[in-house]
């Protein structure tokens, strides 16, 4: 057994693809650097060094293949932070390699093939989720700001989402649980890292003069057009999970 260990990138992980075909590896593991605990003392480890040219060179035959949709399918396999991704996202593509003019994805019959679906039903539920869920509210610097924490890392899938929707306001979506976000200024629309995790009881006292009046405004708005007679706690929950709630300021 072969362990390939790379740097957890997108491009990381198709650069360990890459190199399993190029140094023809037949019992082959790839795994997270951050996650990699050596069990086997007898395993071969190879360190991968990512490279962009082998990367994409494994990307434009999958696009041949499954087209970019296809690859986008992959994308969300591998946000889903799944233990199995990386082995999922190999099994595909050899398929690609070896059944080059079928959309092999389709092929629900194999079990590698049939996780990869529910995997991304689920991350696309979540990302469908985060669109509705996030909550902005307004900084002493006039920006907007939100906090997110999703089950899966799906800021990259949001990205757009929110750039097409709010370009005339500067905001910032940060996801708690990866200490990461997506920052656009008017002009861009970056990822950014900050040095340490956000302090909530610091974070609050940022907030514009304002914000605390808005919030309670909204409040009193979602309490007195609420009809106690016709309160369905049971259907709400199905359509408002109780673990969103903590984002949205009518729950607070």
């Amino acid at each position: 057994m072969t362990t390939l260990l790379y740097d957890a990138s997108f491009d990381g992980l198709f650069t360990a693809i890459f190199e399993v075909f190029e140094y023809r590896y037949k019992e082959v593991e790839i795994v997270n650097k951050e996650r990699f605990h050596q069990e086997n003392i007898f395993a071969e480890i190879h360190e991968v060094i990512t490279q962009n040219d082998k990367a994409e060179r494994v990307l434009n035959k999958l696009e041949q293949n499954i087209g970019q949709s296809g690859i986008h399918e992959l994308l969300k396999v591998y946000l889903s932070e799944d233990p199995e991704s990386e082995h999922l996202i190999l099994s595909a593509v050899k398929q690609s390699i070896k059944h080059p003019d079928e959309n092999i994805l389709q092929n629900f019959a194999d079990n590698d093939i049939l996780k990869i679906s529910k995997i991304c039903k689920s991350v696309s539920r979540e990302r469908h989720r985060m669109t509705a869920f996030v909550r902005f509210e307004k900084m002493k610097d006039g920006v907007f700001f939100a906090k997110i924490d999703p089950d899966f890392d799906v800021l990259p899938l949001i990205r757009k989402h929110f750039k097409d929707r709010y370009q005339d306001q500067k905001w910032m979506i940060y996801d708690l649980r990866r200490n990461y976000g997506i920052l656009y200024d008017l002009e861009n629309c970056d990822f950014f890292y900050p040095d340490k995790k956000l302090d909530l009881k610091q974070y609050q006292q940022k907030f514009h003069d304002d914000e605390n009046n808005y919030q309670m405004l909204w409040q009193r708005y979602f309490t007195k057009t609420n009809i106690v007679e016709r309160k369905n706690l049971k259907l709400h929950v199905q359509h408002v999970p109780k673990r969103y709630w903590k984002y949205l300021t009518e729950k607070r």
